[in-house]
C-alpha cells in the first residue's frame, strides 16, 4: 500500500430492499455490485442486514456466516472492489469466543479487492426504542450483544471508520474515529421511515461537518414484511456537509460518487478543528 494516498476515490452507497431470503438478497446485491463496478467504484458500502433482514432469523443467518463471507470474497475478486459488508450476525466475538446467552453480534466486515477480511466492527449502540410505526417497539438488545471497540481500517485511499445505523446518534463515537485518523466514515443502516424522515440527513451532515470526513451512508429502503418500512435515501456527503448525491427513490440502486480527498485535506488545513478542541469526552 502506497505511503501517499490518492487524491480521489470512487465510492458507492448500495441501497437494498432485503427480505428474508438469503438467495434472493444476494442475487439483488450481485446486480448492484456489477453496476457499481461498471461505474468505476473502488469501495462499495452495503446496508445493515443486507443478507437477511428480519431479526428472528439472525441466529440462523449467523450459522451461514462463513458461506456469506466466501460469497463476498468472490464478489470482491470478480468486481475488483473493496466491500464494507453492512452488518452480518455473528455468534462469536472478534476474539473467537462464543456469545454465551444465545444472542449474536451485529458485525460489519470490510474486505479488500482480493476478498481478504481487513477488519471487523461490532455495533456498539443498540436500538431499543419506541417508534410510532406499525412495529412500534424495537429491542435490538434482545437479539444482539453490543460491541465495545472503535474500529478503523487502512485502505489505499485513506483510513475508513466503521459504524452501523443507530451509532449515528452518538457523535462521540464519530469523534473517536476522527481522532484515530479516519478519512471516510461508513454507515450501513436500516433507519425506520419515521426516524429517517425526521433525522437521517441532518445527522449525517452533522457527522460529516464536525469530523471533516466523507460520509458514505447505505440504507435499506421500502417495506420488509407487514410491519417494517425503512427510509432509504442512501447518500454520500463531503466534509463540508454537502450531499454529493443520494437516492431518494424507495427502490434498490447505487449512489456512486468521486470523493476528492485532496479537497478534504485542504479543508482540514484551512480550518484545523482537531487542534482547536479544548474538551475531551
Amino acid at each position: 500500500m502506497s505511503s501517499k494516498s490518492p487524491d480521489s476515490v470512487m465510492v458507492a452507497a448500495i441501497q437494498m430492499n432485503s427480505q428474508d431470503s438469503l438467495t434472493d438478497n444476494l442475487a439483488q446485491l450481485d446486480k448492484l455490485l456489477a453496476e457499481a463496478a461498471l461505474r468505476g467504484v473502488k469501495l462499495a458500502v452495503l446496508p445493515e442486514n443486507f443478507a437477511v433482514f428480519g431479526a428472528p432469523g439472525q441466529a440462523h443467518t449467523a450459522s451461514q456466516l462463513p458461506a456469506i463471507l466466501t460469497w463476498l470474497a468472490d464478489a470482491c475478486r470478480r468486481y475488483r472492489l473493496w466491500i464494507v459488508a453492512g452488518s452480518l450476525p455473528s455468534s462469536h466475538r472478534p476474539d473467537g469466543e462464543v456469545i454465551p446467552d444465545g444472542r449474536v453480534r451485529s458485525a460489519c466486515f470490510i474486505l479488500d479487492e482480493e476478498g481478504v477480511v481487513q477488519g471487523r466492527y461490532d455495533k456498539i449502540h443498540l436500538f431499543d426504542a419506541e417508534v410510532g410505526d406499525r412495529q412500534a417497539t424495537y429491542r435490538e438488545s434482545a437479539v444482539f450483544e453490543p460491541g465495545s471497540s472503535v474500529v478503523t481500517v487502512p485502505t489505499p485511499w485513506g483510513r475508513v471508520g466503521l459504524t452501523i445505523c443507530y451509532d449515528l446518534r452518538f457523535p462521540e463515537l464519530f469523534m473517536a474515529l476522527r481522532k484515530a485518523g479516519t478519512d471516510l466514515l461508513v454507515l450501513p443502516a436500516a433507519f425506520t421511515a419515521i426516524t429517517g424522515e425526521a433525522h437521517w440527513e441532518t445527522l449525517l451532515r452533522a457527522r460529516a461537518i464536525e469530523t471533516q470526513c466523507f460520509v458514505i451512508a447505505a440504507g435499506q429502503t421500502g417495506k420488509h414484511g407487514a410491519l417494517r418500512e425503512t427510509w432509504g435515501h442512501s447518500m454520500v456527503i463531503n466534509p463540508w456537509g454537502k450531499v454529493l448525491d443520494e437516492r431518494p427513490e424507495p427502490t434498490p440502486g447505487v449512489v456512486a460518487v468521486a470523493c476528492d480527498l485532496g479537497e478534504m485535506r485542504k479543508l482540514r488545513h484551512s480550518m484545523p478543528l482537531m487542534s482547536h478542541r479544548r474538551l475531551s469526552y
